[in-house]
């Protein structure tokens, strides 16, 4: 005996494929590779397209009970494909979005980088460090030392002027003197050579 073909327009009564899962699997036949093409018209990807009409077809049978007599159970499915592929479409349209923005995001922050990396100075940048270490330097030294120092260094007072200021001896500022340079020489022994050209610069 042959088994009919029906159209996707006939209107078929639920009452012929909800019976039993035998007639679900002659449903299933029937209609499974119309189904599958017509969800990768739009999908365009063959597995996606079989794994909606098989999340389709589940979702079906599993809610057969709620259908009135009367359905038409291949458009009732087929309108549940049609729901599933849009829904994916959204989903890979927000993805290209987001990756878009994503894209957008890391040129923009690669632009960034490469502009300020073109704009930096790195004599300024080890100046700032050195400036830093030195004025960390000088916080750490003890107060007299720290005091003749800077006399010294920054305010460009001669040995006699800083001993009669401080009330030591010429040799007494010699040691502060080199006992202050002795520990910038050890904090700043990765920047020595600018650190001399620092203070040649500055004094």
């Amino acid at each position: 005996m042959n088994q009919t073909t029906h159209k996707m327009t006939d209107p078929i009564q639920i009452k012929h494929y909800k019976e039993d899962i035998t007639s679900f699997n002659q449903l299933y036949k029937e209609f499974q590779r119309r189904f599958v093409r017509f969800a990768n018209t739009y999908v365009r990807d063959l597995t996606t397209a079989e794994d909606i009409t098989i999340e389709a077809m589940m979702y079906y049978w599993e809610n057969r009970q709620s259908l009135s007599e009367d359905s038409n159970i291949p458009a009732y499915i087929l309108t549940i494909i049609k729901n599933k592929c849009l829904n994916y479409l959204r989903h890979q349209q927000i993805h290209e979005e987001y990756s878009d923005k994503i894209k957008d995001y890391y040129e923009w922050e690669l632009n960034t980088r490469i502009a300020t990396l073109q704009a930096c100075e790195p004599y300024e940048l080890f100046i700032s460090e050195i400036q830093e270490l030195v004025q960390q330097t000088l916080t750490d030294m003890p107060e007299k030392t720290r005091t003749i120092f800077m006399l010294s260094r920054y305010e460009n007072k001669s040995y006699k002027e800083i001993a009669v200021l401080m009330n030591i001896t010429p040799k007494g500022v010699d040691f502060h003197i080199n006992k202050a340079l002795k520990m910038l020489q050890t904090n700043l022994k990765d920047y020595f050579p600018l650190f001399l050209y620092f203070f040649m610069k500055c004094h």
